[in-house]
């Protein structure tokens, strides 16, 4: 077999269909590297063992039978533990839902195993998606392939832990606030946050529903392109997911277009470590000599991002969050107590601290004398943002910044300090409460070795741009 790890997704799908690689062995390949490289980094909460190599069995029949196979026939892919899939644990990261598997399969998981993906494990993630390094996580972090002592993002850590450790070409995270493009700027891969509403959400665990988007990581512009392909379209289980006539994004992705891009003065202020702008700005002066027009922009409301984002999302969060009572799935305490107090020691025992933080704050802002103050306005002033990014796109194709304020930082560092956590997303949040398109895509290191995520960022439904804007760089670096 040629080296497994470094084959792209494309690749397998071509070898595999050509009968020159066995799907089978792929996967068994994949899931050693799991148990093994996978174990160490502490990247998986569960593995599909049987299954994986049963979907790999009937890729390789089909294919014998000379039967058509789909796009990604073949191809090892991991989901992030709040992405259901029959068979298999969903935990959310959380011990309140211990031993609880989903009796339906996600839009998103379903549409690639129909594409012949062969699906081995589920990864680790901050809990219930609340995070920003994997620290969270009740079955404890995810390390970071580029070193054991950084974190590896959150919260979908350990879907960029084994793309960027090679153990899966493919991946799948989910974002409220920048939980794909964050760790994959960390960890030195590709990470898509799609436009709300162009990837089902049927079977993604509710954090904050108006944010939540599914989302690919990748080692490369054109597997991203592909994942993103596969599982994109209308959904008649998820009534926001939206009709939209796809382009070809695999076969559009290599373009002689020039693009006009945006350079927001309020991505570059203070915060922003200099090694991380650097690169960016020679991104910029790359993307400048090939020919496209890097202009300043502004975007007033950046700074009120982070504050929209937190009082929207946790008010989503502690209503979503209601139905973890003990009674139907997961964890139970109490059982021989009255129904109150079942549910109190039930959720004090299930629930971590920072996700305790959030629903106590989300039902603070929704409450009675308080909704006016902080949830509607946090909404008008979103609102507000929304028409910004709109605005804007009207006058450039694409709008770049850091994906993330500094590189990786060390396990411990910001965990005692939430303000300093949530600051790891300002400059991916807003992409999620305006419902635009955003890419990471890693350009050089800094001077000890940590990647460095480069962002851009699009108009709704305008994913094409991204992946050829990212195809360019990768070609020009």
């Amino acid at each position: 077999m040629p080296d497994y790890k470094n084959l792209t997704a494309t690749q397998i799908t071509a070898m595999v269909t050509s009968g020159e690689l066995s799907a089978v062995d792929l996967a068994e390949k994949a899931l050693d590297l799991a148990r093994t490289e996978g174990k160490g980094l502490n990247a998986f909460i569960s593995l599909c063992e049987d299954k994986a190599l049963e979907q790999a069995r009937a890729v390789d029949t089909a294919i014998k039978q000379a039967q058509p196979v789909g796009p990604l026939a073949g191809v090892p892919v991991a989901l992030k533990d709040n992405i259901c899939y029959t068979g298999s644990l969903t935990s959310c990261g959380s011990h309140i839902l211990d031993g609880f598997v989903p009796p339906y399969d996600a839009t998103c998981a379903a549409r690639l195993v129909d594409a012949g993906a062969v699906i081995i494990g589920k990864t680790n993630m901050d809990e219930f998606a609340m995070g920003s390094s994997n620290e969270t996580s009740y079955y404890g972090p995810a390390k970071n392939p580029v070193g054991e002592n950084l974190v590896p993002g959150g919260s979908s850590g350990g879907s960029a832990a084994v793309v960027a450790q090679r153990i899966v070409p493919i991946s799948f995270g989910s974002e409220t606030g920048g939980s794909v493009r964050q760790p994959a700027a960390f960890c030195g891969v590709y990470g898509l946050k799609p436009t709300y509403g162009s990837i089902s959400r049927y079977g993604l665990v509710a954090f904050g529903s108006s944010l939540d988007q599914i989302g690919p990581l990748a080692r490369n512009a054109e597997d991203l392109a592909l994942a993103y392909q596969v599982t994109c379209g209308r959904d008649p289980n998820d009534s926001t997911s939206v009709a939209f006539d796809h382009p070809d994004y695999t076969g559009e992705i290599d373009t002689d277009r020039k693009f006009t891009i945006g350079v927001p003065k309020e991505y570059f202020a203070e915060g922003l470590d200099p090694e991380v702008e650097a690169a960016v700005r020679d991104a910029m002066a790359v993307l400048e000599k090939d020919g496209h027009k890097v202009t300043d922009i502004s975007l007033p409301l950046t700074d009120k991002a982070i504050a929209i984002y937190y009082i929207v999302a946790c008010a989503e969060a502690s209503s979503n969050l209601a139905r973890f009572d003990g009674v139907r799935y997961g964890l139970r305490e109490g059982r021989d107590k009255e129904l109150a107090q079942m549910y109190s020691e039930t959720r004090a025992a299930g629930f971590g601290d920072e996700v305790k933080r959030r629903i106590m704050l989300g039902t603070y802002v929704l409450s009675s004398g308080y909704y006016d103050a902080y949830y509607l306005k946090a909404s008008k002033v979103r609102e507000l943002l929304r028409r910004e990014f709109e605005r804007t796109f009207e006058e450039v194709d694409l709008i770049i910044s850091p994906a993330t304020p500094t590189p990786a930082f060390k396990f411990g560092e910001k965990l005692d300090d939430p303000l300093a956590m949530y600051l790891s997303d300002m400059y991916t949040a807003p992409a999620n409460l305006a419902g635009i398109p955003g890419i990471s895509t890693p350009y050089g290191r800094v001077g000890d070795g940590r990647p460095v995520g480069v962002q851009f960022l699009a108009g709704h439904f305008n994913e094409l741009s991204l992946f050829q804007i990212v195809r360019i760089l990768e070609r020009l670096a």
